[in-house]
C-alpha cells in the first residue's frame, strides 16, 4: 500500500497544478470581438443610429489594452453612464489588433487617424456617419497618477456634450 501512496500523491499534486494553470489560460473573453467584421458592424451601428435617432460612440481599442477594458467596465458598471449611453448612443467597440501589421490603416484614414492618440480613442459619429469629434481618453483620467481609472464626472460631461439633443440648434433657440 505504501508503495502506491507516494506516486498517487505526486500525480494528485501535478494534476492540481495543471488545473490551476489551465483555469488561468481559459480566462473569460474580453469585450472586444477579435474576429469582428468592422465594416459590417459599422453599417449595423449606422442603421441602428438612424432608426433610433442616436449618435454612435466608436471606441477603438482591444482586449490587450487595460485602459480600454477599464473604460468599457466603467460605462457598463456605472448606472448613470450606462443609461446616458443607452438613451443617446449606439456604443460600438472596434477591435484594433495588438499586432500593428494586422491593423486596418484604411479605416484609420477614413476617421482621420484616431490611432494617433493611442488607445482607447473615441470617435463620435452622427446618425449619418459624419465624424463629429475624436477624443483621446487622457482627459478622462484622474489627475493624480496614483489613482488608476477614469473620472466619471468627466466622462458624463463629455458624453452629455455630444448627445443629439446637445447638437440640435432647436435646443438653444428661445422664443
Amino acid at each position: 500500500m505504501k508503495k502506491y501512496w507516494i506516486p498517487f500523491c505526486i500525480a494528485f499534486i501535478v494534476n492540481c497544478q495543471l488545473s490551476i494553470v489551465n483555469s488561468f489560460a481559459q480566462s473569460k473573453p474580453g469585450p472586444y470581438n477579435e474576429k469582428q467584421e468592422v465594416r459590417k458592424d459599422l453599417k449595423v451601428a449606422l442603421e441602428t443610429a438612424k432608426k433610433e435617432n442616436k449618435n454612435i460612440l466608436v471606441q477603438f481599442g482591444g482586449n490587450w489594452c487595460p485602459w480600454c477594458l477599464r473604460f468599457h467596465a466603467l460605462i457598463n458598471g456605472t448606472p448613470r453612464l450606462d443609461s446616458l449611453m443607452k438613451v443617446n448612443y449606439v456604443y460600438l467597440l472596434l477591435n484594433v489588433p495588438k499586432e500593428k501589421d494586422k491593423r486596418d490603416y484604411e479605416l484609420f484614414r477614413e476617421f482621420d487617424y484616431p490611432n494617433r492618440f493611442g488607445y482607447p480613442v473615441f470617435v463620435i459619429l452622427n446618425k449619418s456617419g459624419k465624424r463629429l469629434n475624436t477624443q483621446d481618453s487622457d482627459s478622462f483620467e484622474y489627475p493624480d497618477p496614483k489613482v488608476k481609472g477614469y473620472d466619471t464626472t468627466k466622462v458624463v460631461r463629455f458624453l452629455t456634450m455630444w448627445t443629439p439633443k446637445a447638437l440640435d440648434p432647436g435646443t438653444y433657440v428661445t422664443k
